[in-house]
């Protein structure tokens, strides 16, 4: 059995999460500069064994996808050229930047560790995996 994998991809940072290897939590992983996340992946699938990668999709509020897509999609592209043995598929991530913000909130972190934007990805990228455990119950 191997873990499910979610990915918050943004153009200088990417929020990483992971399930435990019996899929019910979702935890952070890391956030990596955007430029060595495909070196981190297959470093971390070389030590784990991942069965998928969910990657968010950044979506408008009229359903259109946003602009970010321009940069998400060659991202995709490589990534199954690099890792072909693991399927992967595109969740919603529309107010996962919002959710994120509010749960360090409630959490009780300090204003300036709320402004820590590699945290809020990392955080975003447990919710869109939560969410897409979720969506498989």
């Amino acid at each position: 059995m191997g873990r499910i994998i979610a990915i918050d991809y943004g153009r200088k940072r990417t929020g990483l999460a992971v399930t435990d290897s019996l899929k019910l939590i979702a935890g952070g992983l890391s956030t990596v500069a955007t430029h060595d996340l495909l070196k981190y992946l297959v470093d971390y699938t070389g030590k784990e064994a991942v069965e998928r990668i969910v990657i968010g999709l950044p979506k408008q509020m009229n359903n259109q996808p946003s602009e970010s897509m321009k940069y998400i999609e060659p991202f995709v592209r490589l990534l199954q050229k690099t890792l072909p043995a693991i399927p992967w598929e595109y969740v919603d991530e529309r107010f996962t930047s919002v959710l994120a913000h509010q749960a360090m909130k409630d959490g009780g972190l300090k204003k300036k560790d709320r402004q820590n934007k590699a945290l809020v990805d990392e955080i975003s990228a447990v919710i869109i995996l939560q969410s897409y455990l979720e969506s498989k119950r």
